[in-house]
């Protein structure tokens, strides 16, 4: 499966963004989705998770409350909209995929599948 991801862009504390990961085939709900973030000098952390069917959701400490993951799968899409946002948020996110259900959905190992990766800017 390939990923793309968009969305992102330059945006005040404060403000939201919507971001967007399309993904291609036929097979999209057999796919678990996550979303990943990396800032300048730092690994890639977790931040959200999605299951097969939409119904379950993880998120990392640091945006539950703020972020929400979601799925289309009728429209092959996995979406993070990201209110709130906090300068502490920029990085680049990149979306994730892997074939089935998994237990370990923070782990960016457990991911077969990767995105290119969008830049989200928050301004102080």
């Amino acid at each position: 499966v390939q990923l793309q991801a968009s969305g992102g862009g330059l945006v005040q504390a404060g403000g939201s963004l919507r971001l967007s990961c399309l993904a291609s085939g036929r097979t999209f709900s057999s796919y678990t989705m996550g979303w990943f973030r990396q800032a300048p000098g730092k690994e890639r952390e977790f931040v959200a998770h999605v299951s097969l069917s939409g119904r379950t959701t993880y998120y990392a400490d640091s945006v539950e409350g703020r972020f929400t993951i979601s799925r289309e799968n009728a429209k092959n899409t996995v979406y993070l909209q990201m209110n709130s946002l906090k300068p502490e948020d920029t990085a680049v996110y990149y979306c994730a995929a892997v074939w089935g259900r998994t237990s370990d959905y923070s782990r960016g190992s457990r991911y077969t599948y990767w995105g290119q990766g969008t830049q989200v800017t928050v301004s102080s």
